[in-house]
């Protein structure tokens, strides 16, 4: 197994906790109220087993592959396939496509991870990727994008009228859900990246400008940190606490919680 350093209680889930979550917790309603969202069908995409190299044995020649999901007749058929591959990720693809499967729009996302920060310990990423730490991370980190994240916001808002926060597990996403920015392209979405980059924001320019078009799915579980990727509003973010917070502590972590007083 690959090990990070991480903050406490923070860890990789086994492969019988990734069972549970999928079977008894993925909540398909809030998925589908998610992606309500979004105009068109969605394709999804699991990584099983990349960072955590925790994987199924008869699956282990594509533990490092991204499978797409887009032959699926409803949202149970894709916790079926979760439960198949007993993912670390699972993400939704942000393109939209036509009735010939032509790329004809992108949902606008903003990603915002720890490895974006320069840590007053641990240093930037290039320090951590010396050491082998490069998706490594410590609450200082955590604090600072959850920081970020809430200024990011508050700065889209003046531009746009229908954005969302997500929790993903290691850092925070912005969705914009504004109709026409789906027909932006890419150089559009460059000249965005680059903007806020200059205004200090710590974002990752190819998720926003597009090239990276998967997106953790909300309500699913990160599998390398075991929490539930979790919306939130924007006044929560101030005193948000993902290490302790209940909401999006999987019920494996709950139970062992809840046992060790």
């Amino acid at each position: 197994m690959s090990t990070y350093l991480m903050p406490e209680g923070m860890r990789p889930a086994s492969l019988d906790e990734r069972r549970h979550f999928y079977s008894v917790e993925f909540n398909l309603g809030n998925v589908a109220a998610w992606l309500r969202e979004r105009p068109g069908r969605t394709n999804f995409a699991v990584i099983i087993g990349r960072h955590t190299k925790i994987f199924p044995e008869e699956y282990r020649e594509d533990a490092d592959t991204t499978i797409i999901i887009d032959k699926y007749r409803n949202l149970d058929d894709v916790r079926r396939q979760a439960l198949e591959f007993l993912p670390e990720a699972v993400y939704y693809d942000r393109n939209l496509y036509g009735v010939n499967g032509k790329k004809t729009g992108q949902e606008l996302a903003f990603d915002l991870d720890p490895e974006n920060v320069t840590c007053p310990i641990h240093g930037s990423l290039a320090d951590k990727l010396k050491r082998g730490q490069g998706l490594g991370f410590c609450r200082i980190e955590l604090d600072m994008v959850r920081k970020q994240a809430a200024s990011l916001h508050e700065y889209l808002e003046k531009k746009y009228s229908c954005l969302k926060i997500v929790y993903s597990g290691r850092g925070f996403h912005i969705h914009i859900f504004d109709e026409e920015t789906y027909l932006r392209g890419e150089k559009q979405r460059v000249k965005i990246a680059r903007e806020l980059k200059k205004q200090g924001f710590a974002i990752d320019e190819w998720v926003t400008a597009g090239e990276m078009r998967l997106i953790r799915l909300p309500f699913s579980l990160h599998g390398m940190v075991s929490r539930v990727v979790l919306p939130l509003e924007k006044s929560e973010l101030e005193r948000f606490d993902p290490i302790n917070d209940e909401r999006c502590l999987p019920q494996f972590l709950r139970e062992k919680t809840t046992s060790s007083f």
